[in-house]
């Protein structure tokens, strides 16, 4: 029953039963429960918000980024190093294999010769002499020094560090 705009306005009565009348047709039982609800309020620029994950890297720690660093910094290496070998064989396909066989472990060899170099310049800074220290001292002084050293093998391996007098 729609009521027309131009007729004269519902009664208390009629007002009362008209809504009952919307009420029981809006529940009636094609009714379909909302499942779900969007708050369209905008958020406060400042204040008790909720830390949202923000768009690139996700959110972790300082070792995992020092880590996930040296690893894109090895893809680079190894992507160099592949690259250098990918050109030489390239170059040299149409040679016989010996020759084929040099060039590809050119490359490789250099890489290795310079990981020697590096790896030989750190054990000769390591073996560098100590600099030198001068202590001056006045009143009675007495120095100790303690040296533990211990060989750990295998997989439950107990290290006692605590050094007791």
């Amino acid at each position: 029953m729609d009521h027309d705009r131009t007729a004269a306005p519902l009664s208390a009565d009629e007002a009362d039963a008209r809504a009952r009348q919307l009420i029981t047709e809006a529940y009636a039982p094609p009714y379909v429960m909302p499942t779900s609800h969007r708050d369209e309020t905008p958020l406060p620029a400042y204040g008790p918000t909720p830390p949202v994950a923000q768009p690139g890297r996700p959110p972790m720690s300082q070792k995992a980024t020092d880590a996930s660093a040296l690893m894109l910094s090895g893809s680079v290496a190894a992507l160099s190093v592949g690259g250098a070998t990918s050109l030489v064989l390239y170059t040299l396909g149409q040679v016989d294999p010996v020759t084929l066989a040099i060039g590809a472990a050119g490359p490789v060899a250099l890489v290795l010769a310079a990981g020697s170099l590096l790896k030989a310049v750190g054990r000769a800074k390591a073996a560098a002499a100590p600099t030198e220290v001068h202590n001056h001292f006045n009143g009675p002084v007495r120095q100790e020094t303690t040296s533990v050293s211990s060989t750990t093998r295998g997989l439950f391996a107990k290290n006692r560090n605590d050094v007791r007098k």
